[in-house]
């Protein structure tokens, strides 16, 4: 029994001795359960929604406060203009916009029936039939306690209205999502493994005697798998089209444009992980558990990102697939141009340059 507890013991040395081993058993559990525990829900909070009240007049403003209350919704402004309602929604952070018709106030009094029209963005299918049922909730809620002081029978129908995506098909939200999620992980994958490979064979130290510069042989490896992706873009497009149903109403140019300023972010978070790590193994669960995982959860096509609290937000924000995310949906279903995107555009290849940049200079041109 003592030289059991001896090696007991031992074991236990060497596993609070081993940072790695520490972060895996306790870090990583805890980590997922918060992150998992604020994205993982069907309720949709803070979406950010325009009105544009027509009527302004006291059943108007009584519904608006209500909404305005109600901790699902954020009202961004009021308008009064139906011109302003596409602009709106090109802004890209809008979700729904809630319309009253002129004289709403006098169609309930004297007809006791009125109508409101719902317009939601349903380039997300999900989060807009969300978004339209709460309206409902709050405008049936509202037409009961009418109900409740007068003697006739109140009746106010919300038109819904979705646009981008009539039909709420899945894809125009599943399919941009798997784009930013095959690119960016199998480049970063595929750039790590194979400069890591060099390294296990021992051939890297050959490379990087030879006369050509270090870093051109580090872009000659990179550049294959940049075209081989922009391959892999052509095929995920031919069958999200083609198959699919998923529409194309925005430049083609654009998209592979802006496609490739992502695969050049892959290829450089690709660069990174093949400096710090000296197996094919360790790259791959790197590649793995800091790609996969960031994607799904920041991106925004699988948990809406105005669920979580503002620190996760503001993390969000570091993640490239959040941003290529928008460009493509803005692209593909709304059919929008470089004016209406460039902001994202503009984050997308600063986060690129700033990593190829980090990725290069710290390189290891000598191996141990």
């Amino acid at each position: 029994m003592e030289q059991l507890i001896i090696f007991i013991k031992k074991e236990f040395k060497h596993v609070f001795r081993d940072n790695k081993t520490l972060l895996m058993l306790f870090g990583l559990p805890i980590a997922q359960i918060i992150l998992f525990g604020f994205a993982l829900t069907n309720e949709i909070k803070n979406s950010k929604i325009v009105v544009c009240d027509y009527a302004q007049d006291i059943s108007s403003i009584q519904i608006t406060e209500r909404i305005a209350s109600s901790k699902n919704f954020e009202i961004k402004k009021t308008i009064f203009d139906k011109e302003q309602i596409e602009e709106s929604f090109r802004e890209g952070d809008v979700k729904l916009v809630v319309v009253f018709p002129a004289n709403f106030h006098k169609d309930l009094n004297h007809f006791n029936t009125a109508q409101i029209q719902v317009i939601a963005d349903a380039s997300d299918p999900n989060t807009a039939s969300t978004l339209t049922s709460y309206i409902n909730n709050i405008v049936r809620g509202y037409q009961q306690e009418l109900n409740m002081t007068s003697m006739g029978s109140i009746k106010i129908v919300p038109e819904i209205r979705m646009l981008y995506n009539p039909e709420l098909k899945g894809s125009t939200n599943f399919v941009p999502g798997v784009m930013a999620l095959v690119l960016l992980l199998v480049c970063v994958l595929m750039t790590s493994v194979s400069i890591v490979k060099e390294k296990e064979k021992g051939t890297m130290e050959i490379l990087l005697v030879s006369p050509m510069n270090p870093f051109t042989v580090i872009i000659a490896k990179a550049v294959p798998y940049f075209f081989l992706s922009l391959v892999n873009l052509t095929l995920i497009l031919l069958m999200s089209i083609y198959l699919l149903d998923m529409p194309m109403n925005g430049s083609m140019v654009l998209l592979y444009f802006v496609s490739s300023i992502l695969i050049l972010c892959a290829l450089s978070l690709g660069l990174l992980i093949s400096n710090v790590t000296e197996t094919q193994e360790s790259a791959m669960l790197i590649t793995l558990m800091g790609m996969l995982l960031p994607v799904i959860m920041f991106s925004g096509f699988m948990f809406p990102l105005e669920n979580m609290p503002v620190p996760l937000q503001v993390i969000s924000n570091i993640v490239p697939s959040k941003w290529y995310y928008i460009i493509v949906k803005s692209i593909m279903i709304k059919g929008l141009g470089i004016m209406s995107i460039w902001k994202e555009v503009l984050i997308l290849s600063l986060m690129t340059s700033g990593l190829l940049i980090v990725s290069l200079k710290n390189f290891n041109i000598r191996l141990q």
